[in-house]
Formats: structure tokens, C-alpha cells, sequence
């Protein structure tokens, strides 16, 4: 091969490696470790809106991104955690919080799956005793007549 030959490939193989510098993560520069510990703490505590089942610290979505920086400009701006949980669900609802307060409309997401449980083990409770009881009352079919049958 020729250097001729090699510059195309060399060409190609840069604009391949174009799109990972797009993607490269903006750091965020913080004034001290208490001010990155508290928006470490603050991101654990919201949900990602498109991975929902990830908070923004954990998230890679570009979404979570944009939130994360949303609360950092918030941290620099002086604002409390409180108040930053509450700009946020006035803007996406409480579902943005990993972690939905008690009210008349989340009670069902606190408690759903105990309820869930306990009709579970009340359905298997009511079916065993049925076969409990069928299989008691039923007469007992099996005796020298039916052995053949038996393998």
C-alpha cells in the first residue's frame, strides 16, 4: 500500500471517531466538593423522564442531561433543594421525584403492591382449600380395578 492508498483510510477512520466527540460528556465544574455532594445527592432524588427507572445522576439519556444541567444552573442560582424539586414538578409532575410524597394521588403507587400481595395470597388461599375440600369429599376411585392404568 501506498501513503496515497492510506490517506483515504486515515480520512475515513477520523470522521468515523467525529460523532464520539458530539457525545463527550460536559463536565461540570463545581466551587467545592459540599456543592457537588449536594447536587450528587439532589440528582439521585429525581427520576429520568425516558429511562424511568433511573435517576439523573445514573442516567445517559440526553434528557437527564439537560436536567442535570436545569439543576445545576438552579444550585448556582442559590436555590434550595425544595425549591428546586418543586420547579421541576411544576414542570413534569411528581413524577420527576424518584421518590413521590404520600398524597390522594400517589397512595395507590405506595401501597399498590402490598394490595397486589394480599389479593394474591388470598386468591391461593381460596384455591387450595377448594382442592382441600374437593379432594376430601371425593370418593376414592383408585384401588385394584385401575392399577393397569398406573405405569
Amino acid at each position: 500500500m501506498t501513503r496515497r492508498d492510506l490517506l483515504p483510510l486515515l480520512l475515513a477512520m477520523l470522521l468515523a471517531l467525529l460523532p464520539l466527540y458530539g457525545a463527550a460528556v460536559q463536565p461540570l465544574e463545581f466551587k467545592d466538593t459540599a456543592e457537588e455532594q449536594r447536587f450528587q445527592h439532589l440528582t439521585r432524588q429525581l427520576r429520568c423522564l425516558v429511562c424511568q427507572n433511573q435517576n439523573l445522576a445514573d442516567s445517559d439519556a440526553g434528557l437527564a442531561g439537560d436536567l442535570r444541567r436545569e439543576v445545576f444552573e438552579q444550585l448556582r442560582a442559590g436555590k434550595s433543594d425544595d425549591e428546586i424539586k418543586q420547579y421541576l414538578v411544576s414542570r413534569y409532575s411528581q413524577f420527576v421525584l424518584y421518590d413521590p410524597p404520600l398524597s390522594g394521588s400517589t397512595w395507590l403507587l405506595w401501597f399498590g403492591p402490598l394490595l397486589a400481595l394480599l389479593v394474591g395470597a388470598g386468591v391461593v388461599t381460596v384455591i387450595v382449600r377448594r382442592r382441600a375440600a374437593n379432594a376430601a369429599t371425593a370418593p376414592q376411585t383408585r384401588g385394584p380395578a385401575h392399577e393397569e392404568e398406573d405405569w
